[in-house]
């Protein structure tokens, strides 16, 4: 199985001027308007926020009665490690929350953690539902379990241009970095067709790899690229960029990017251990959206975030980790939908046996 997409999370060393606003602009205008720290103010969306940043982990009496009847039991919690906005799981060990739990936890490190999820080599892990949703309805024994967070990819041309929509991209050539099938492409798709674009005939998707888009977009071989916000920060200041469309924008700010995965049959088996993992890693993100510059100081001190502090500081703000059930569900079923339609998804077509496979609430 191919690696898993990854967020890149900064330059070392690299300082950029940073405005936070407290007006949220969507994509194009903030990235046009001399104000493209609006795009990362957040919008209110009611339900998005789960609170778990003052919850007791400590197992009740019942609940320790249940996991000790478990198979789990006794046997460590292996949660991928995962820096930037998956780094949930590798800051809820940090920070003790497994062991509140009364979990103990070991780290594992791989190169998918689609694999690593479906082979059980690891326990829970936190990643884009783009690169996860296909390969669950083609057997991969992974399920969801809770909302990680929104935003953190967006589509980017040069600044000076004719591109400033993405009806202007139509006749071209667009990279999805990942690869075609992979997560960047299933992102690109989703943009597309919000937008009453067919990405399969309007416009051609390539792979060119994140490090060599410029220069391919400079030379002609093509228009735009879909790119992680911390990469594309400091070219759109420095006027070498402009963002055309973004998970951040209005009509995908109300759906999670990335959610809390676990093996399936470890959930299954193990109801109890699930929860509190969950609960865990939620408490987690409660504490990363809470106190963005001070997670932030701890993600950058572990080497979990890298470049300017300012801007790692309101771009983990955007994103605002940790998001309620209800609105983790919606944003799976809306995806999944979106997916059919686009003809991502190919071995199941009804959207309640995809859910049933994808979506494993495991929180009260």
């Amino acid at each position: 199985m191919a690696a898993d997409s990854q967020i890149k999370t900064g330059i070392d060393g690299q300082e950029v001027e940073v405005n936070v606003s407290d007006v949220h602009m969507d994509s194009f205008e903030a990235s046009t308007s001399g104000k493209w720290e609006a795009m990362f103010t957040p919008v209110d969306v009611e339900g998005r926020a789960i609170d778990m940043a003052n919850f007791d982990l400590t197992p009740t009496a019942e609940e320790k009665a249940a996991m000790e009847k478990e198979p789990a039991y006794g046997k460590p919690v292996n949660y991928y490690m995962s820096d930037g906005c998956t780094s949930g799981p590798t800051v809820a060990a940090n920070l003790g929350y497994f062991k509140e739990a009364g979990l103990e936890s070991e780290g594992f490190k791989g190169t998918s953690y689609t694999e690593a999820l479906g082979t059980a080599q690891a326990t829970v892990a936190v990643g884009h539902i783009a690169t996860m949703l296909v390969p669950v309805t083609n057997g991969v024994e992974l399920t969801f379990v809770g909302g990680a967070h929104i935003g953190c990819k967006s589509l980017y041309v040069l600044a000076d241009s004719q591109y400033n929509t993405t009806e202007d991209l139509k006749g071209t050539s667009v990279s999805v970095p990942a690869g075609i099938g992979a997560s960047d492409y299933n992102i690109v798709c989703m943009m597309l067709e919000a937008d009453g674009i067919d990405p399969q005939k309007d416009l051609e998707l390539i792979q060119v790899t994140t490090d060599a888009c410029v220069n391919a977009m400079e030379n002609g071989e093509i228009s735009a690229c879909l790119l992680s916000d911390t990469f594309a920060y400091a070219m759109v200041k420095d006027g070498k960029l402009k963002c055309v469309r973004s998970l951040l924008d209005n009509d995908f700010s109300n759906k999670c990017c990335c959610v809390i995965a676990m093996n399936r049959a470890y959930v299954q088996q193990n109801p109890v251990h699930a929860k509190k993992i969950v609960q865990a890693v939620q408490k987690a993100h409660s504490w990363m959206r809470e106190n963005p510059a001070e997670a932030t100081d701890f993600l950058m001190e572990n080497g979990w975030n890298k470049g300017d502090r300012d801007m790692n500081i309101m771009l983990n703000n955007a994103l605002q980790f940790g998001n309620g059930q209800q609105f983790t569900e919606d944003s799976i079923r809306s995806i999944a939908e979106s997916y059919l339609r686009l003809g991502l998804i190919t071995k199941m077509d009804n959207i309640d046996e995809i859910m049933n496979l994808a979506w494993t609430p495991v929180l009260d």
